[in-house]
């Protein structure tokens, strides 16, 4: 096998739903030596990255931020065993390969569950809700923006049903946080999972979960077998801007720049709008190929598509090998059927037009 072409690598533009492109001043950190993290200092802007994650998420005052170093599974798995315990039954929307993963999760730990399964492609509604109400449940799992489908789904239907049945509501807005409007007072949110590599649009390593602070008092009440994912420890060090264990100090200063960054370009709705623009700048253009965007509730994050005459992977690899662009392929049964574009980072409109020159020559040439 011949060595690989890093610089290459590094020219590809990407359209992926993480890891995304990053601003030059969050990659110029990542050249830089990392700092010993046990100091006054470090610990300030690990509490003002959780001052501006509480902005940004609308979340109460007397809310916690925990910062996880491991992806957004670590993050949904540390809820799971930190929130719930065998005495709890949870609801959990399944509609696509995250919410399955709650749905692991729940049965490596214990927790009864019952699943809520959407149609492919198709949003919550009443009618899946209504079976449910009354029925003894304490929590409800849901993926707000599943990004395998990319469906969004409902979350204020969602949050009322929550309110309705008293039931502790647990979102994972890993892709859908800073790309789709969010305000955990509003809803009534408990926990609010996130990622580093999604429109914080920083590296991987880096999962976020804000708590609300009645949650906060079950998870310093609940039993945890385990030593990494015991929440009780890491609220206890958040308290002083520090984390148990040793975290990706790297990635930490990027999230705070990347924090920063967005603040003083306006805030979370100035980063919702951008990205929101670029999504419906890239949906209006490909109108015209013989494409079918496959949900009806859409996320600002990421347009899924169904290519009508070629398999998607083969799309995939195409833009890849011979046009140096990144979309977001599938797996499982999905790998020929759908391809994702993903729209958060470091994008712009003029990105988009390099993108959809790619496929249109692509279509000019029989290849779509």
């Amino acid at each position: 096998m011949g060595a690989i072409n890093i610089n290459e690598m590094k020219n590809m533009l990407n359209f992926t739903v993480g890891p995304v492109m990053s601003s030059d001043a969050v990659r110029e950190i990542g050249g830089e030596q990392v700092p010993y993290f046990r100091t006054p200092e470090f610990s300030e802007i690990m509490l003002e990255n959780e001052r501006l994650i509480k902005k940004f998420a609308k979340a109460e005052e007397q809310a916690k931020v925990l910062f996880i170093t491991g992806s957004g599974t670590a993050s949904m798995e540390a809820t799971v065993m930190n929130v719930f315990t065998p005495s709890d039954k949870v609801l959990i929307i399944n509609g696509g390969s995250f919410g399955h993963r709650f749905v692991e999760l729940c049965q490596i730990h214990d927790i009864p569950y019952d699943e809520i399964n959407p149609t492919f492609g198709e949003d919550i509604s009443e009618e899946l809700l209504s079976p449910f109400e009354g029925k003894g449940y304490t929590g409800f799992l849901v993926n707000v923006h599943e990004t395998s489908t990319g469906v969004h789904y409902n979350i204020n239907l969602i949050s009322e049903f929550c309110k309705r049945n008293n039931l502790f509501l647990v979102v994972d807005a890993i892709s859908s946080f800073l790309a789709d409007s969010f305000n955990m007072q509003e809803l009534c949110a408990d926990v609010m999972i996130a990622g580093s590599q999604k429109a914080l649009a920083c590296p991987p390593g880096i999962s976020i979960i804000v708590l609300s602070e009645k949650v906060v008092k079950r998870v310093k009440t609940n039993k945890v077998r385990s030593m990494y994912f015991d929440l009780k420890d890491a609220l206890k060090n958040a308290e002083r801007g520090q984390t148990p264990f040793t975290p990706a100090v790297g990635i930490l200063r990027q999230i705070n720049m990347r924090l920063r960054e967005i603040d003083a370009a306006g805030g979370e709705q100035s980063e919702i709008d951008k990205i929101h623009g670029i999504a419906t700048d890239f949906r209006n253009r490909i109108k015209d190929l013989p494409f079918e965007i496959v949900s009806k509730s859409l996320s600002n994050a990421v347009t899924p598509i169904h290519p009508l005459n070629i398999s998607a992977y083969d799309i995939f690899t195409t833009l890849k090998d011979k046009y140096d662009i990144w979309i977001c392929p599938n797996g499982g049964n999905l790998k020929d059927e759908v391809f994702r574009v993903g729209h958060i980072g470091a994008l712009s409109i003029d990105d988009n037009t390099k993108l959809i020159t790619a496929l249109a020559d692509l279509n000019k040439k029989g290849l779509l």
